[in-house]
């Protein structure tokens, strides 16, 4: 038996035009953090128990704590939801329509009916869902005029909208479970959308409800792009998932990234060529000559890209919980496209074919941590922000360094006084000009250092260690080729990954190929001369398969 109560708050916030919009669990305003989830298999009889419960820890283990199941796939099985029962995670649940027009004859209303009755009596006794939603993107899509219907039949599509998800969906909701929020469409206004006829002006505001966004051109690095918005339900980038994932679906002739293969398997626009354009702001397109080596880094570059990209768009939307700034913020959602993958092939997702970690996955795990601290950079000026979801508040203290990137000794360092950090808020916890910070340490340049940093509690509790690049990796002076060694020793069930580095390695990832496990941390800056990483198997292994199987990268392999 579980017990919770879920409060939708849209309400006028001091110093900002428009309404909030975050979710209270157990009387609690809480920031849900997470991704979106696809069917895990386009033939659902292949997504076992066994897939869900990789997949559903992998979301635990990555410190997410909402789903939302996009309306664009499938109806979960009750398995999936027993299972975000008992994992604690919270599910934002889709009626599945998406991004099409649909039809109001008579059979169809009737089967949409049927339809949305019947999943409701099966679902609502799931406490881990937490709002149903009536639609993915079609509010915004007639606002805008996606499907170029001719604005003399406009009016006709608004009605039928109305009439199906407003007339029909939202009745049935609000009559089978009065015990949640119901949302017409995502991204939507919310009470806004409501008093505007039901299709806002501008369902994508950022001062009201929740919003999509996507741009792949900018800069990612630019944290100025993004939306400050209240809610961000959607956002994201594509990488390539490994070669061991795609070895299992090609052969020989389509490893490269130009391949008629690497083609097909991209169903997004454009994809393959604004992944390199996104790489290339900040990193070296691959340089080594062997076509095998060179499509194996070009993959590892856009899973750096990715998990670089996202990172910084979340890192934004999570320091903007507690603020207005030119009257926005108050941001309390960030779930990213996309959590997992239904086949082999380049996309948006996190987890890929059959639930192996990308490097995004354990960016993830470290930017959702329940203590973090963010750096940035604005008009010159570095900020680092304290972000808390603990429940308390915590006296923390940070710890800055600076590395040159040639050498694995810091060359200085800067802790400050101990300060309050209040339970769910984001705070100030650090700013100074970039130069006096250079200055601190002799011979630090934009270009020759990286910053490192990290929350301490006086109670054993510390935040992961994040970075702030000063410079475009590729502009980096000092940086040269790490040689990394591995020992590989079992600890009980799990394998214990000694490294050595001989200098600072940017983006260091281990891959033991297709054996199905996770790593304790990967995708890390090795600023240390040692590091213990641990290998959590999901099938049984051996330490002799892992040593056969195991590769090191690091950001100089690709030059």
């Amino acid at each position: 038996v579980y017990f919770r109560t879920v409060q939708l708050i849209e309400e006028p916030i001091k110093g900002s035009p428009g309404l909030s919009f975050y979710f209270k669990i157990n009387g609690l305003p809480i920031f849900l953090k997470g991704s979106n989830w696809i069917p895990a298999d386009s033939f659902q009889d292949r997504v076992t128990p066994e897939l869900l419960q990789v997949l559903l820890q992998s979301v635990v283990d990555a410190n997410m704590n909402t789903l939302r199941v996009w309306g664009g796939g499938v109806y979960e099985q009750d398995g999936f939801y027993e299972l975000c029962n008992e994992l604690g995670i919270m599910v934002w649940q889709d009626f599945m329509f998406a991004c099409a027009l649909y039809p109001v004859g008579r059979s169809f209303v009737q089967s949409v009916r049927a339809e949305v009755a019947y999943q409701i009596r099966r679902l609502k006794s799931h406490p881990s869902i937490i709002i149903w939603s009536g639609n993915n993107e079609n509010e915004v899509a007639l606002r805008v005029n996606w499907f170029h219907v001719n604005p003399s039949d406009l009016e006709t599509y608004f009605k039928d909208y109305v009439t199906l998800y407003v007339g029909n969906i939202r009745e049935i909701v609000l009559s089978e479970d009065k015990s949640r929020p119901f949302i017409v469409s995502s991204p939507t206004n919310g009470v806004k959308t409501m008093a505007e006829g039901w299709i806002s002006n501008e369902p994508n505001s950022n001062h009201y409800g929740d919003v999509h966004f996507y741009d792949y051109s900018s800069d990612c690095w630019d944290w100025k792009v993004f939306p400050k918005a209240r809610f961000v339900s959607e956002y994201g980038y594509q990488s390539w998932p490994s070669f061991s994932t795609l070895e299992k679906v090609s052969s020989k002739e389509d490893w490269s990234y130009s391949s008629p293969f690497a083609l097909h398997r991209q169903h997004h626009g454009n994809g393959n060529d604004e992944m390199l354009k996104q790489v290339q702001f900040h990193f070296i397109l691959p340089r080594r000559t062997d076509p095998l080596r060179k499509f194996k880094d070009t993959i590892y570059l856009t899973q750096v890209m990715q998990a670089q990209c996202i990172k910084t768009e979340t890192e934004f939307y999570m320091r903007s919980r507690s603020e207005i700034v030119d009257g926005e913020g108050h941001t309390m959602g960030a779930l990213y496209w996309q959590l997992n993958d239904i086949w082999q092939a380049p996309s948006w997702a996190s987890l890929e074919y059959g639930g192996k970690w990308k490097m995004l996955h354990y960016f993830a795990r470290r930017f959702f941590a329940p203590l973090l601290p963010v750096g940035f950079e604005d008009k010159g000026v570095f900020y680092v922000y304290g972000v808390s979801d603990l429940h308390r508040d915590y006296k923390t203290r940070l710890t800055l360094r600076l590395h040159t990137w040639s050498s694995l000794k810091p060359l200085c360092s800067v802790v400050t006084a101990r300060a309050v950090m209040k339970a769910g808020e984001a705070a100030i916890l650090y700013k100074e000009p970039v130069p006096d910070l250079l200055k601190r340490c002799r011979g630090c340049t934009r270009e020759r250092c990286v910053v490192s940093f990290y929350l301490s509690t006086h109670a054993d509790l510390f935040s992961p260690t994040n970075y702030h690049f000063l410079s475009s990796l590729k502009d980096a002076q000092g940086l040269v080729k790490a040689n990394i060694t591995v020992t590989i020793s079992q600890k009980g069930d799990l394998f214990v990954f000694d490294l050595r580095t001989s200098a600072i390695a940017p983006f260091v990832w281990l891959d033991v190929g297709s054996i199905p496990g996770r790593f304790s941390d990967n995708g890390f800056l090795m600023i240390e001369k040692r590091r213990s990483v641990l290998f959590y198997p999901w099938k049984l292994t051996s330490k002799s398969e892992l040593q056969q199987a195991f590769t090191v990268t690091s950001l100089t392999d690709t030059y």
